[in-house]
């Protein structure tokens, strides 16, 4: 969450000048009162309206910059010339930070858990008054994410093609590469009334939803595993919404003082949002899929599985961040020109080549993996320790285990039981825990769906 308010702000800072540290705040206290007042009907509408805003905003960009540059063509000839378009580098070395290797296999589990196993998205399918609309629900995001990532990808390019042979950062006409976006919007606005408007519009509506999505699935998490189970006697559904607006304002408090701590920052921001997260998601859907494809688990692996699985990936992204602030891991770049830009911006003539990546001899090796296999490393070892540590400690008797809570490929592990037609206890109670926190309008559905 830190890092999804820190973009916009970054942004607004860029095109208004004002200070970074004076927007932080407003764009938290904006989104704490929303979320806080109107709960997940309140997010899921919002998210509604400002993901038509992203994507006005980000189309209008595209189209007005790709008509300043000179076309779709011009773009992808001036990106292919400096070898821009990398599809299939085959490269199976994991310490290359994009391959084909990475990009496919490796992004995939990032998907995966963001998709499958992330509390938000759990929460808008759990949401849904049937299964049927669920997966429809699935669908619709997979289609929007497809989208939206080429056309975040096609913006690089574009940028790229407008600043072919004037690099603003070699410049030193902004300070990082997380700046071109907003520099180039400026730019771009010189023809363009009210451009900027429309872009700042669009980022502010992307962090919006992102955050306010994050707030309410966290606060619910937070309430309903590690508040209200411990919570000696039952309390009122008033004091309960209550301390669900407290929590909500307290994990907001929280983001806006991390802001400062992902200023600092060595890698790029899309970087240090996949390493970070990588932290918990490689966890999360390990534990998930132990629990889904192997019957003979049990409650101390999975424990053990999570536990080791979040210390290491940890350990390797604060050590990698850590490197890469010291300046000890760089990473190679593609070749930037200066031969465009005019003697008022820089006073070197001449194309400059980004330096080859050096990696110190003092840096572990586990640094120097790829971000995008963070999820992956995550997910691997939660498995393999989880199901070593339930061997160790007396496996699960696969005929004990209830088909439901297992994927249908490994259901002919598992002998048929009597006991299979009747929804476990377990599944029933959490059902009704999961339901008990809805809105009225949404407790009957739920309960029909039981």
């Amino acid at each position: 969450m830190p890092i999804v308010i820190y973009v916009p702000a970054l942004a607004f800072s860029q095109v208004t000048g004002a200070d970074l540290h004076v927007i932080t705040p407003i764009v938290c206290v904006v989104c704490i009162f929303y979320t806080t007042l109107g709960g997940l009907r309140a997010v899921v509408w919002t998210d509604t309206l400002q993901t038509i805003l992203m994507v006005l905003g980000v189309l209008t960009v595209l189209v007005l910059g790709t008509v300043s540059v000179g076309g779709v063509g011009v773009v992808f000839g001036r990106a292919a010339a400096t070898d821009r378009l990398e599809f299939f580098n085959m490269d199976p070395d994991p310490t290359v930070r994009h391959t084909f290797w990475t990009v496919v296999v490796g992004n995939y589990f990032n998907w995966l858990a963001s998709c499958a196993v992330n509390q938000a998205m759990v929460q808008r399918c759990l949401a849904m008054p049937t299964l049927a609309r669920a997966n429809l629900t699935v669908m619709i995001l997979v289609v929007g994410i497809f989208l939206l990532v080429s056309m975040s990808c096609y913006t690089g390019l574009l940028i790229f093609a407008t600043f072919h042979d004037c690099d603003p950062v070699s410049a030193h006409v902004i300070n990082k590469s997380d700046q071109l976006l907003p520099f180039y919007v400026m730019e771009l606005a010189g023809a363009v009334p009210g451009l900027p408007g429309v872009f700042m519009s669009g980022v502010f509506s992307a962090a919006l939803s992102s955050m306010s999505t994050s707030l309410n699935s966290m606060t619910g998490v937070i309430w309903e595993d590690l508040v209200r189970p411990h919570l000696k006697r039952p309390v009122s559904e008033q004091r309960a919404s209550q301390l669900l607006k407290l929590l909500v304002v307290v994990i907001g408090a929280a983001c806006v003082g991390l802001v400062f701590l992902v200023e600092r920052m060595g890698a790029a921001l899309v970087q240090a949002s996949k390493m970070m997260s990588g932290i918990t998601a490689g966890t999360l859907l390990g534990v998930f899929s132990l629990g889904m494809f192997f019957p003979w688990a049990n409650s101390k692996g999975a424990l053990a599985g999570g536990l080791v699985s979040f210390l290491l990936v940890a350990w390797v992204s604060i050590g990698t961040q850590t490197a890469m602030a010291r300046g000890d891991i760089r990473f190679p770049g593609k070749p930037v020109s200066l031969q465009g830009c005019s003697a008022g911006v820089f006073s070197l003539n001449k194309t400059l080549l980004t330096p080859p990546p050096t990696h110190s001899h003092t840096v572990f090796p586990l640094y120097r993996l790829s971000y995008l296999w963070y999820t992956a490393l995550g997910t691997m070892s939660a498995i393999a320790v989880g199901l070593v540590v339930s061997f160790l400690t007396g496996p699960t008797d696969p005929s004990t285990v209830s088909r439901d809570l297992l994927a249908p490929v490994v259901h002919r592990l598992v002998p048929s039981a009597p006991a299979d037609t009747d929804p476990p206890v377990a599944l029933t109670e959490q059902h009704k825990k999961n339901a008990s926190h809805l809105p009225q309008s949404d407790q009957r559905t739920a309960d029909d769906d039981k």
